[in-house]
Protein backbone atom coordinates (compact mmCIF):
# COMPACT_ATOMS: atom_id res chain seq x y z
CA UNK A 1 0.00 0.00 0.00
CA UNK A 2 2.81 2.40 0.93
CA UNK A 3 4.59 1.64 -2.36
CA UNK A 4 1.44 2.47 -4.34
CA UNK A 5 1.13 5.79 -2.54
CA UNK A 6 4.75 6.62 -3.39
CA UNK A 7 4.18 5.85 -7.09
CA UNK A 8 1.08 8.07 -7.03
CA UNK A 9 2.86 10.95 -5.28
CA UNK A 10 5.79 11.11 -7.72
CA UNK A 11 3.89 12.38 -10.79
CA UNK A 12 1.92 14.74 -8.54
CA UNK A 13 5.14 16.29 -7.22
CA UNK A 14 6.56 16.64 -10.76
CA UNK A 15 3.36 18.33 -11.95
CA UNK A 16 3.37 20.67 -8.95
CA UNK A 17 6.99 21.58 -9.67
CA UNK A 18 6.21 22.49 -13.30
CA UNK A 19 3.22 24.61 -12.30
CA UNK A 20 5.25 26.38 -9.60
CA UNK A 21 8.02 27.11 -12.08
CA UNK A 22 5.69 28.84 -14.51
CA UNK A 23 3.95 30.80 -11.79
CA UNK A 24 7.37 32.01 -10.65
CA UNK A 25 8.23 33.06 -14.21
CA UNK A 26 5.00 34.94 -14.78
CA UNK A 27 5.07 36.82 -11.51
CA UNK A 28 8.73 37.41 -10.68
CA UNK A 29 9.20 40.67 -12.59
CA UNK A 30 6.02 42.61 -12.27
CA UNK A 31 4.22 45.34 -10.44
CA UNK A 32 0.93 44.93 -8.61
CA UNK A 33 -2.05 47.07 -9.48
CA UNK A 34 -2.92 47.20 -5.82
CA UNK A 35 -1.09 50.15 -4.29
CA UNK A 36 -0.98 50.64 -0.55
CA UNK A 37 -3.68 52.85 0.90
CA UNK A 38 -1.23 54.98 2.84
CA UNK A 39 0.32 57.72 0.74
CA UNK A 40 3.49 59.67 1.39
CA UNK A 41 4.28 62.93 -0.38
CA UNK A 42 6.58 61.58 -3.12
CA UNK A 43 5.30 62.53 -6.56
CA UNK A 44 1.81 61.48 -5.37
CA UNK A 45 2.86 57.80 -5.46
CA UNK A 46 2.81 55.13 -2.77
CA UNK A 47 6.10 54.26 -1.15
CA UNK A 48 7.40 51.80 1.41
CA UNK A 49 9.77 52.67 4.23
CA UNK A 50 13.18 51.06 4.52
CA UNK A 51 14.48 50.31 7.99
CA UNK A 52 17.16 52.96 7.56
CA UNK A 53 14.62 55.70 6.92
CA UNK A 54 14.72 55.78 3.10
CA UNK A 55 11.43 55.84 1.25
CA UNK A 56 11.13 53.41 -1.65
CA UNK A 57 8.65 53.53 -4.48
CA UNK A 58 6.33 50.61 -3.84
CA UNK A 59 7.16 47.56 -5.95
CA UNK A 60 5.09 44.42 -5.45
CA UNK A 61 6.33 41.95 -8.02
CA UNK A 62 3.06 40.80 -9.50
CA UNK A 63 1.48 41.49 -12.86
CA UNK A 64 -2.18 41.23 -13.82
CA UNK A 65 -2.52 39.65 -17.26
CA UNK A 66 -5.73 39.83 -19.22
CA UNK A 67 -7.30 36.54 -20.28
CA UNK A 68 -6.01 37.07 -23.82
CA UNK A 69 -2.46 37.68 -22.64
CA UNK A 70 -2.62 34.69 -20.30
CA UNK A 71 -3.63 32.49 -23.24
CA UNK A 72 -0.68 33.75 -25.31
CA UNK A 73 1.78 33.25 -22.46
CA UNK A 74 0.40 29.75 -21.85
CA UNK A 75 1.63 28.73 -25.30
CA UNK A 76 5.17 29.01 -23.98
CA UNK A 77 4.55 26.25 -21.45
CA UNK A 78 5.67 23.81 -24.11
CA UNK A 79 9.39 23.09 -23.86
CA UNK A 80 10.60 25.58 -26.47
CA UNK A 81 14.22 25.48 -25.22
CA UNK A 82 15.49 22.05 -24.30
CA UNK A 83 19.10 22.87 -25.15
CA UNK A 84 19.66 25.18 -22.17
CA UNK A 85 18.73 25.47 -18.52
CA UNK A 86 15.67 27.72 -18.22
CA UNK A 87 15.05 27.58 -14.49
CA UNK A 88 17.33 27.45 -11.45
CA UNK A 89 17.19 24.90 -8.62
CA UNK A 90 15.47 27.61 -6.51
CA UNK A 91 12.84 28.12 -9.27
CA UNK A 92 14.06 31.46 -10.61
CA UNK A 93 13.56 31.81 -14.38
CA UNK A 94 16.54 32.11 -16.72
CA UNK A 95 15.62 34.37 -19.63
CA UNK A 96 16.61 33.12 -23.08
CA UNK A 97 15.28 33.87 -26.53
CA UNK A 98 12.14 31.77 -26.91
CA UNK A 99 11.20 31.69 -23.22
CA UNK A 100 8.93 34.73 -23.31
CA UNK A 101 6.56 36.50 -25.67
CA UNK A 102 7.70 40.13 -26.16
CA UNK A 103 4.18 41.30 -26.98
CA UNK A 104 2.76 39.76 -23.83
CA UNK A 105 5.49 41.28 -21.67
CA UNK A 106 5.22 44.75 -23.25
CA UNK A 107 1.43 44.88 -23.04
CA UNK A 108 1.47 43.72 -19.44
CA UNK A 109 3.88 46.48 -18.36
CA UNK A 110 2.84 49.44 -20.51
CA UNK A 111 0.18 50.76 -18.12
CA UNK A 112 2.43 50.90 -15.03
CA UNK A 113 4.48 53.96 -16.02
CA UNK A 114 7.66 52.54 -14.52
CA UNK A 115 10.95 54.41 -14.29
CA UNK A 116 14.21 52.51 -14.67
CA UNK A 117 17.35 54.14 -13.26
CA UNK A 118 20.47 53.13 -15.22
CA UNK A 119 23.96 53.74 -13.86
CA UNK A 120 27.07 53.71 -16.01
CA UNK A 121 30.68 54.68 -15.24
CA UNK A 122 32.57 56.57 -17.97
CA UNK A 123 35.82 57.35 -16.19
CA UNK A 124 39.17 58.13 -17.83
CA UNK A 125 39.52 56.77 -21.35
CA UNK A 126 36.31 54.78 -20.95
CA UNK A 127 34.46 58.00 -21.82
CA UNK A 128 35.05 57.10 -25.48
CA UNK A 129 32.50 54.29 -25.25
CA UNK A 130 29.67 56.42 -23.87
CA UNK A 131 28.24 57.71 -27.16
CA UNK A 132 27.79 54.24 -28.68
CA UNK A 133 26.46 52.89 -25.40
CA UNK A 134 23.76 55.58 -25.19
CA UNK A 135 22.94 55.45 -28.89
CA UNK A 136 22.39 51.69 -28.85
CA UNK A 137 20.55 51.88 -25.53
CA UNK A 138 18.02 54.28 -26.99
CA UNK A 139 17.28 51.73 -29.72
CA UNK A 140 17.00 48.60 -27.60
CA UNK A 141 16.98 49.15 -23.81
CA UNK A 142 13.57 49.36 -22.12
CA UNK A 143 12.06 51.00 -25.19
CA UNK A 144 8.80 52.79 -24.41
CA UNK A 145 9.60 53.04 -20.71
CA UNK A 146 10.98 55.89 -18.61
CA UNK A 147 14.76 55.56 -18.32
CA UNK A 148 16.94 57.89 -16.27
CA UNK A 149 20.63 57.51 -17.09
CA UNK A 150 23.15 58.37 -14.36
CA UNK A 151 26.59 58.81 -15.91
CA UNK A 152 29.43 58.81 -13.37
CA UNK A 153 32.44 60.51 -14.95
CA UNK A 154 35.53 62.54 -14.17
CA UNK A 155 35.11 64.43 -17.47
CA UNK A 156 31.60 65.92 -17.57
CA UNK A 157 32.58 68.17 -20.47
CA UNK A 158 33.19 65.13 -22.68
CA UNK A 159 29.73 63.64 -22.21
CA UNK A 160 27.97 63.73 -25.60
CA UNK A 161 25.71 66.77 -25.67
CA UNK A 162 23.85 65.98 -28.86
CA UNK A 163 22.17 62.73 -27.85
CA UNK A 164 18.54 62.46 -28.89
CA UNK A 165 16.64 60.78 -26.06
CA UNK A 166 13.15 59.37 -26.25
CA UNK A 167 10.11 60.58 -24.33
CA UNK A 168 10.46 59.97 -20.59
CA UNK A 169 14.21 59.40 -20.87
CA UNK A 170 16.84 61.75 -19.49
CA UNK A 171 20.56 61.99 -18.87
CA UNK A 172 22.08 62.92 -15.49
CA UNK A 173 25.81 63.60 -15.15
CA UNK A 174 27.51 62.87 -11.82
CA UNK A 175 31.10 64.06 -11.38
CA UNK A 176 33.49 61.68 -9.67
CA UNK A 177 37.23 62.08 -8.99
CA UNK A 178 39.90 60.69 -11.29
CA UNK A 179 41.13 57.43 -9.83
CA UNK A 180 44.81 56.49 -9.44
CA UNK A 181 44.31 52.93 -10.75
CA UNK A 182 41.70 51.46 -13.07
CA UNK A 183 40.86 48.91 -10.36
CA UNK A 184 39.67 51.80 -8.17
CA UNK A 185 36.74 52.32 -10.55
CA UNK A 186 35.65 48.78 -9.81
CA UNK A 187 36.40 49.00 -6.10
CA UNK A 188 34.51 52.27 -5.61
CA UNK A 189 31.56 51.48 -7.86
CA UNK A 190 29.38 49.88 -5.17
CA UNK A 191 29.98 52.78 -2.77
CA UNK A 192 29.12 55.42 -5.39
CA UNK A 193 25.95 53.64 -6.50
CA UNK A 194 24.84 53.18 -2.89
CA UNK A 195 25.37 56.86 -2.14
CA UNK A 196 23.53 57.94 -5.28
CA UNK A 197 20.57 55.71 -4.43
CA UNK A 198 20.37 57.17 -0.94
CA UNK A 199 20.72 60.80 -2.02
CA UNK A 200 18.25 60.99 -4.92
CA UNK A 201 17.80 57.95 -7.18
CA UNK A 202 15.47 56.21 -4.71
CA UNK A 203 13.01 59.09 -5.13
CA UNK A 204 13.01 58.94 -8.91
CA UNK A 205 12.78 55.28 -10.02
CA UNK A 206 11.20 51.91 -9.31
CA UNK A 207 13.99 49.73 -10.64
CA UNK A 208 17.69 50.23 -11.20
CA UNK A 209 20.16 48.57 -13.58
CA UNK A 210 23.92 48.94 -13.22
CA UNK A 211 25.69 48.58 -16.57
CA UNK A 212 29.23 48.81 -17.94
CA UNK A 213 29.94 51.53 -20.48
CA UNK A 214 32.19 49.50 -22.81
CA UNK A 215 29.14 47.60 -24.06
CA UNK A 216 26.68 47.88 -26.93
CA UNK A 217 23.07 46.83 -27.28
CA UNK A 218 22.29 44.74 -30.36
CA UNK A 219 18.80 43.51 -29.54
CA UNK A 220 15.85 43.97 -27.26
CA UNK A 221 16.43 44.25 -23.51
CA UNK A 222 12.96 45.00 -22.19
CA UNK A 223 10.75 44.47 -19.14
CA UNK A 224 11.28 40.72 -19.39
CA UNK A 225 14.55 41.54 -17.60
CA UNK A 226 12.86 43.24 -14.64
CA UNK A 227 12.75 41.52 -11.29
CA UNK A 228 13.37 41.94 -7.60
CA UNK A 229 17.04 40.88 -7.87
CA UNK A 230 18.45 40.22 -11.34
CA UNK A 231 21.87 38.88 -12.34
CA UNK A 232 23.45 37.82 -15.64
CA UNK A 233 25.31 34.55 -16.25
CA UNK A 234 28.90 35.13 -17.39
CA UNK A 235 29.35 34.23 -21.10
CA UNK A 236 32.68 32.47 -20.55
CA UNK A 237 31.64 30.23 -17.64
CA UNK A 238 28.07 29.06 -18.19
CA UNK A 239 29.11 25.49 -19.10
CA UNK A 240 31.58 25.22 -16.20
CA UNK A 241 31.01 23.54 -12.83
CA UNK A 242 31.13 25.68 -9.67
CA UNK A 243 34.54 24.41 -8.59
CA UNK A 244 35.93 25.85 -11.85
CA UNK A 245 34.44 29.33 -11.37
CA UNK A 246 36.91 32.20 -10.77
CA UNK A 247 35.46 32.95 -7.34
CA UNK A 248 37.65 34.51 -4.65
CA UNK A 249 39.22 31.43 -3.01
CA UNK A 250 41.29 33.09 -0.27
CA UNK A 251 39.53 32.78 3.06
CA UNK A 252 41.02 36.08 4.28
CA UNK A 253 38.68 37.96 1.89
CA UNK A 254 35.02 38.61 2.71
CA UNK A 255 34.28 37.51 -0.90
CA UNK A 256 35.60 34.01 -0.16
CA UNK A 257 33.62 31.10 -1.61
CA UNK A 258 34.82 27.52 -0.92
CA UNK A 259 35.41 25.11 -3.81
CA UNK A 260 32.39 23.01 -2.89
CA UNK A 261 29.94 25.94 -3.11
CA UNK A 262 28.45 27.93 -5.95
CA UNK A 263 25.45 28.20 -8.27
CA UNK A 264 26.45 30.26 -11.33
CA UNK A 265 29.22 32.72 -12.07
CA UNK A 266 27.69 36.16 -12.59
CA UNK A 267 29.25 39.03 -14.52
CA UNK A 268 29.20 42.51 -13.04
CA UNK A 269 28.63 44.15 -16.45
CA UNK A 270 24.90 44.09 -15.77
CA UNK A 271 22.90 43.56 -12.61
CA UNK A 272 19.76 45.19 -11.31
CA UNK A 273 16.43 44.91 -9.60
CA UNK A 274 14.07 46.76 -7.32
CA UNK A 275 15.61 49.85 -5.74
CA UNK A 276 15.58 48.57 -2.17
CA UNK A 277 17.20 45.27 -3.14
CA UNK A 278 20.03 46.88 -5.10
CA UNK A 279 20.61 49.34 -2.28
CA UNK A 280 21.03 46.40 0.07
CA UNK A 281 23.36 44.67 -2.40
CA UNK A 282 25.61 47.69 -2.98
CA UNK A 283 25.71 48.54 0.72
CA UNK A 284 26.75 45.01 1.69
CA UNK A 285 29.39 44.81 -1.05
CA UNK A 286 30.78 48.23 -0.08
CA UNK A 287 31.07 47.18 3.56
CA UNK A 288 32.87 43.97 2.56
CA UNK A 289 35.21 45.85 0.24
CA UNK A 290 36.10 48.18 3.11
CA UNK A 291 36.79 45.24 5.44
CA UNK A 292 39.10 43.71 2.84
CA UNK A 293 40.90 47.02 2.35
CA UNK A 294 41.46 47.35 6.11
CA UNK A 295 43.44 44.10 6.10
CA UNK A 296 45.25 44.80 2.85
CA UNK A 297 43.26 42.40 0.66
CA UNK A 298 41.82 43.01 -2.81
CA UNK A 299 39.47 40.34 -4.15
CA UNK A 300 40.50 38.62 -7.37
CA UNK A 301 37.93 40.41 -9.55
CA UNK A 302 37.23 43.39 -7.28
CA UNK A 303 33.50 44.12 -7.00
CA UNK A 304 32.56 41.18 -9.25
CA UNK A 305 33.97 38.79 -6.65
CA UNK A 306 31.89 40.46 -3.94
CA UNK A 307 28.82 40.47 -6.21
CA UNK A 308 29.14 36.72 -6.67
CA UNK A 309 29.46 36.18 -2.91
CA UNK A 310 26.34 38.25 -2.30
CA UNK A 311 24.31 36.44 -4.96
CA UNK A 312 25.34 33.06 -3.56
CA UNK A 313 23.93 34.08 -0.18
CA UNK A 314 20.96 36.02 -1.60
CA UNK A 315 19.61 34.12 -4.59
CA UNK A 316 18.58 36.20 -7.60
CA UNK A 317 14.87 36.10 -8.39
CA UNK A 318 15.65 36.18 -12.12
CA UNK A 319 18.70 35.30 -14.18
CA UNK A 320 19.59 36.72 -17.57
CA UNK A 321 21.19 34.29 -19.98
CA UNK A 322 24.53 35.10 -21.64
CA UNK A 323 22.50 36.69 -24.47
CA UNK A 324 22.28 39.70 -22.14
CA UNK A 325 26.01 39.96 -21.39
CA UNK A 326 27.86 38.47 -24.35
CA UNK A 327 31.52 39.10 -25.14
CA UNK A 328 32.36 40.02 -28.74
CA UNK A 329 35.67 38.18 -28.33
CA UNK A 330 33.69 34.94 -28.26
CA UNK A 331 32.20 35.70 -31.66
CA UNK A 332 28.78 34.52 -32.89
CA UNK A 333 29.56 30.80 -32.96
CA UNK A 334 27.73 29.46 -29.87
CA UNK A 335 24.72 27.53 -31.17
CA UNK A 336 22.66 28.08 -28.00
CA UNK A 337 22.91 31.87 -28.40
CA UNK A 338 20.00 32.65 -30.72
CA UNK A 339 20.30 36.41 -30.26
CA UNK A 340 23.05 38.61 -28.83
CA UNK A 341 21.30 41.45 -26.99
CA UNK A 342 24.08 43.23 -25.07
CA UNK A 343 27.80 42.62 -25.42
CA UNK A 344 31.26 43.80 -24.43
CA UNK A 345 33.05 45.48 -27.31
CA UNK A 346 36.52 44.38 -28.39
CA UNK A 347 39.16 46.83 -27.11
CA UNK A 348 42.80 47.20 -26.17
CA UNK A 349 42.51 46.96 -22.38
CA UNK A 350 46.16 47.82 -21.84
CA UNK A 351 45.69 51.11 -23.70
CA UNK A 352 42.45 52.24 -22.03
CA UNK A 353 43.24 51.11 -18.49
CA UNK A 354 45.38 53.85 -17.04
CA UNK A 355 47.99 53.33 -14.31
CA UNK A 356 48.02 49.55 -14.49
Amino acid sequence: MRQKQQYWLLPLLITAGIVTSWITYLYSASISLKWQEKKVGLNSECVSKHNEGLLWRQVQHQVVLSHRLQSKQAMLKEAVRTDVLTITPWLAPIVWEGTFDPQVIDEAFKSYNLTIATTVFAVGKYIRFLHDFLESSEKYFMVGMNVHYYVFTDMPGDVPGNMSLGVGRRLNILKVPKFDRWQEISLRRMELIQNAIEEYIHQEAHYIFCLDVDMRFHGRVGPEALGKLVAAIHPWFYWYTHNQFPYERRSISTAYIPLDQGDFYYQANIFGGAMEDIHRLTKTCREHLEVDKSVGVEALWQEESHLNWYLLKNKPTKLLSPEYVWDDLRGPGAKEIKLVRFSSVIKNKTEIRENI
